[in-house]
């Protein structure tokens, strides 16, 4: 399996497709886009069948072998048994079964229509990115014991992702974490999972602005080369294409585990700001998984949303930007969206250099008018969207509570709204939990009158010391704040 970046120009020598293992440890391509398969690997029916009765780690190393085909298969077979446990995933709440890493529980059926929520927030984090986190930091362990090097990871996080990314990483061999968040912007959970570590290869470093400042920040850095080449950067934000990788493995499951034959179909409904969980939806739809729709549920910041109704891609700038009771979707350039855009436009670099040079300059593009007409295609994979505001997320807390007896969180809460409008007869509708109710108590309070239940370990968290540095959201200085701390 080769790998060819979105803005590749084909004339380059630098261009040239690489492997898995060539592009593990970084995120953007030399070039600036993003890297992605030069074809998707395809699933037989005969494959889904035999999967059915794997379990997660054994169908995480099928798939992920589709992809890594330069790693030796007992390698990545050793890494997928390590990281998909029931000690790693231990937070299995009450009529879940723990070893089943990423459990379905139906929430209403009649009809002829189900939703099914799709447990991914039992990890150490107790969020849906721990699913590919815990992943991710394996990879990178073996990958630079291999090469006896080290690798200093610069990433941003509007708030689950940060956390994920530290706990994978904390005490890994060769490896530091320089990680950005917007100051004063997540919930206060969110905070002390990240601020209260103490590990001396852990940095967290709160940016005064939003998370997109903190995102353009990675990119920027990203694409100084010698910078990048010098300091040893490499990434975990949803731009690693491995990350993405490791997500599509909890579609296949959810699918596997909602139907009994291959002739049955699935949507699911993602909440997404950055695009990152919804691509592994797209990537295993177009591997052959039996999607019907991906339904993309934004919060207030609906830029997905408005380009998934109407065809223009209108990034917000940072002082457009809510801040939301969902902060982890208070996103407004979605990172990932240029892996679908690629698709849509039928895998050709040059219109993705012309549309995104539209982004940076314009900020923006529309397909449906004088920019290009490629969004009439875009019902032949399957995106469907919907927003939730915040009165409409606490009153889905209160119903989901009253109805189901179980309490979620704000952004999940979004996936139900959206979902809900979007049932069909004969098609199950599985919603991707994103975390915790834990993590967003604020609003679980003001919803329900009552705290959220936090698992055995987080009672207290608020409460402990936390490490942290104040910064602008200035380049140059974030720079020299990375150099001070690495020693190279």
């Amino acid at each position: 399996m080769q790998y060819v970046s979105t803005r590749a120009d084909a004339s380059a020598a630098s261009q040239s497709p690489q492997q898995f293992s060539d592009i593990l440890l970084g995120g953007l391509a030399p070039d600036g886009g993003l890297y992605l398969p030069t074809e998707y690997p395809q699933v037989t029916g005969a494959e889904l069948d035999a999967w059915r009765k794997l379990p997660y780690a054994a169908l995480a190393f099928e798939i992920l072998k589709k992809f890594a085909t330069d790693i030796p298969e007992a390698d990545l077979k050793a890494l997928a048994d390590k990281t998909y446990t029931a000690d790693v995933y231990r937070n299995a709440r009450e009529g879940e079964n723990a070893a089943d890493i990423t459990p379905l529980r139906v929430l209403e059926e009649g009809d002829g229509k189900k939703l099914v929520l799709q447990a991914l927030s039992n990890g150490p984090t107790l969020a849906f990115k721990d699913m590919a986190m815990q992943l991710l930091g394996n990879l990178f362990e073996y990958a630079l014991a291999k090469k006896n090097a080290e690798l200093n990871i610069f990433g941003a996080t509007s708030g689950d992702t940060g956390s994920a990314a530290e706990y994978a990483m904390r005490g890994k061999k060769g490896i530091r974490v320089f990680m950005l968040s917007p100051h004063k912007k997540m919930s206060a959970f969110q905070t002390a999972q990240m601020f209260s570590l103490q590990d001396p290869n852990i940095f967290n470093i709160a940016v005064e602005g939003v998370f997109d400042d903190c995102q353009d920040m990675v990119k920027a850095v990203s694409n100084d080369l010698e910078f990048k080449q010098r300091q040893k950067i490499g990434t975990v934000n949803s731009i690693n294409w491995a990350r993405v990788v490791a997500q599509v493995v909890y579609y296949f499951r959810g699918y596997l585990a909602a139907t009994t034959s291959n002739d049955q179909k699935v949507s699911f409904t993602v909440p997404s700001g950055n695009f990152g969980n919804i691509c592994a939806g797209h990537i295993a739809r177009m591997m052959g998984l039996p999607i019907d729709k991906l339904v993309v549920a934004t919060n207030e910041n609906d830029v997905l949303d408005e380009f998934f109704r109407t065809g223009a891609y209108r990034v917000r700038k940072s002082a457009e930007t809510y801040h939301t009771s969902s902060p982890s979707m208070d996103i407004s350039k979605a990172s990932n969206f240029e892996r679908f855009v690629y698709d849509l436009v039928g895998r050709d670099p040059k219109r993705v250099r012309e549309l995104f040079h539209k982004v940076e300059t314009r900020g923006g593009f529309d397909l449906t008018g004088p920019d290009g007409d490629e969004f009439k295609l875009v019902s032949k994979y399957g995106f469907k969207s919907g927003k939730s505001t915040h009165a409409e997320r606490v009153q889905t807390i209160r119903d989901v509570a009253d109805d189901y007896g179980i309490v979620i969180d704000t952004h999940t809460a979004d996936g139900i709204k959206v979902a809900k409008e979007n049932l069909e007869e004969g098609v199950t509708m599985i919603v991707l939990e994103t975390a915790l109710a834990a993590k967003f108590n604020e609003t679980i309070l003001e919803a329900l009158g009552d705290d959220a239940e936090r698992p055995a370990g987080f009672e207290d968290i608020e409460a402990l010391p936390q490490r942290f540095v104040v910064m602008p959201a200035d380049v140059e200085k974030m720079k020299a704040y990375i150099a001070s701390n690495t020693g190279l």
